[in-house]
């Protein structure tokens, strides 16, 4: 009968080791009782509710390139400031050149004025009533420029006066005065409600009746002077006239005048 060879004893499997053994750690003790879990938990939050306190350097760089912002856009204004102040001054100059070529070429001159007659009509001085004067002036206007033509707009303005007191005012035509030319220019003034003071009257009586009453006439004409084929702009001439009559009635007689223009720059 065959012997019967008992079994050999099964070794133990062998175990996989633990997470601790893994990192070098003891084995646990079994006799020791595990550790109850630890009261700390973990929250998670979406980032955009996540506040932060920005460092102190932060601050430092804002204000730095805000502060280099700010002076590039000072310099940039100076910059822009220097070259409207350049290009002003180039047309300015280029203006001035311009002006001055068209002086040299054309030689422009203001027209030479005289009065050729009055007529004055409704002065009494037997009269202490107001009165209503009016004249008819003709003024002859000599234009002598070779190459300039002139225009008379609307707006011109005409007054005669006694000593300072206004007798009549009216209106200076418009119309257009070529080159060489002379035109004579008529026109009524009016006056209204006049009321001479005695003195006035008085001064005024001995001129008549020594036949030589001093008068003053002033007008302002806006004119425009044409070059070829270009009008400049509309400047103001202010003409002054003295003249001396024999008297204060329609056929009065002119003893003498002188008449000025000259050009109101401002």
């Amino acid at each position: 009968m065959a012997d019967q060879v008992p079994p050999e004893p099964s070794s133990p499997s062998p175990s996989l080791p633990t997470q601790g053994e893994k990192l070098g750690m003891p084995p646990a003790d079994p006799m020791l009782k595990p550790s109850p879990p630890s009261a700390s938990f973990v929250i998670q939050l979406p980032k955009d509710q996540i506040y932060r306190i920005p460092p102190p350097e932060n601050a430092y760089r804002f204000n730095f390139y805000t502060r280099q912002a700010a002076k590039r856009q000072r310099g940039s204004c100076s910059r822009c400031l220097f070259f409207l102040f350049i290009v002003l001054s180039l047309l300015f100059i280029f203006l001035a050149a311009a002006l001055g070529i068209v002086y040299l070429i054309f030689l422009p001159k203001l027209p030479s004025f005289s009065i050729d007659s009055l007529s004055i009509h409704n002065i009494n001085l037997s009269s202490s009533a107001s009165a209503s004067p009016k004249v008819d002036l003709t003024i002859r206007s000599a234009n002598t420029n070779k190459k300039i033509g002139i225009y008379y707009p609307d707006g011109g303005s005409i007054v005669i006066d006694y000593s300072g007191e206004v007798l009549s005012r009216g209106a200076w035509p418009s119309f257009y005065q070529g080159k060489r030319n002379l035109t004579v220019v008529q026109t009524a003034l009016r006056g209204s409600g006049i009321r001479f003071a005695d003195d006035l009257r008085g001064s005024l009586t001995a001129a008549v009746k020594r036949r030589e009453v001093p008068l003053g006439i002033n007008a302002e004409l806006p004119m425009r002077m044409r070059f070829g084929a270009v009008k400049i702009w509309t400047i103001t001439v202010k003409l002054q006239c003295d003249v001396t009559v024999n008297k204060l009635t329609a056929d009065a007689r002119i003893l003498n005048e002188l008449c000025r223009a000259k050009v109101d720059v401002l």
